[in-house]
This record gives C-alpha cells, structure tokens and sequence, in this order.
C-alpha cells in the first residue's frame, strides 16, 4: 500500500495517474466520513484499475452447482504459431451469454487442446478449435504469466484469433 496526498479535488486526474504508474486503484471517501471495520458503505468507494485484452478461446469447463452452460473459459494468445495459455475467465457472464458461448464452443468441440504452451489443470475440460476470441478485463499478469482477476466482457467478432498476441503496456 501506497500512502498519497490527499486531493479534494480532481479525482478523475488521481486515478488515471495511479493506473498510469502501475497502481491498483485508488480510494475515494466522503470528506467526513469514518472508516467503519468490516462494512462496505457508499461513503468509502474503491476504483480499481483494469486492463482490456482479447484473447482467443480454446476450451470451457464444465458448469457447477447451478451454473448453466459452462464454468469457465479457458483463454490464451499466440506467440508464432504457439497458443499460450492465460488462464480461466470464469465471471462476467448473464445466463444468455452462458447459453450463447455454450452453444457456439460445444459445436466446434476437439479432443486435444490447442494449446501449446502453458499449463493447464482444469477438470472437465472441454477443448474447443481456436475460432473465437473474447474480450477480456483483468487486473494484471501474474509472475507467472497467468492474468488475475480476469471476467468476461464479450465476443470480439471483428478479429482474427491469429492476430491475438499479449499486448505488452
């Protein structure tokens, strides 16, 4: 944790320049407020700063518990002609986009995974031909290549799976 300055105003300036530094995010809180231990309240907000990639879909999970459709995505991007895995998206999703992704994946379903680099340890694993590519927010890549607090925004029907590579900030 940073400690920073206080600024009464300009907030919007504050949070894009603490994103712009490679910081989480930044806390906004109503001028006479108290933190209160424990209690999520309107009076103390966190503004986290994300990323947005594409990623190329290779396979989903099996749905859990009341889960329709299926529980995960399972993403990657090329590096040459490598398919390199980064990890689940297994948030963001209404019950349609469940429905939808499970259609579409189900129908272009394989028996191997188009992977190949990364590993993978996801059980019931449906692997699915590198056709889709999906929009992705996420707070940053881990140490070891994985992207963290990764959900779904949507279908990028517009770009080629093969011109999917990790973009670099």
């Amino acid at each position: 944790m940073r400690y920073t300055t206080h600024r009464w105003t300009d907030g919007q300036d504050a949070y894009r320049e603490a994103c712009e530094h490679g910081d989480e995010g930044v806390i906004a809180k109503l001028a006479d407020s108290r933190y209160e231990k424990g209690r999520r309240s309107r009076n103390w907000l966190k503004f986290k700063c994300t990323l947005d990639e594409e990623f190329v879909i290779g396979g989903y999970t099996a749905p859990k518990g009341s889960r329709i459709g299926l529980g995960a995505l399972l993403v990657g991007y090329y590096e040459g002609r490598d398919l390199v895995y980064a990890g689940k998206v297994g948030t963001g999703f209404d019950d349609a986009t469940l429905r939808s992704l499970h259609q579409r994946l189900s129908g272009i379903e394989q028996d191997t995974s188009p992977f190949t680099r990364g590993p993978i340890h996801a059980a019931d694993t449906h692997w699915a031909r590198p056709q889709f590519v999906a929009e992705v927010g996420f707070s940053e890549w881990t140490r070891d290549g994985k992207l963290r607090h990764p959900r779904y925004i949507g279908l990028r029907t517009d770009k080629d799976p093969t011109d999917v590579v990790q973009e670099m900030p």
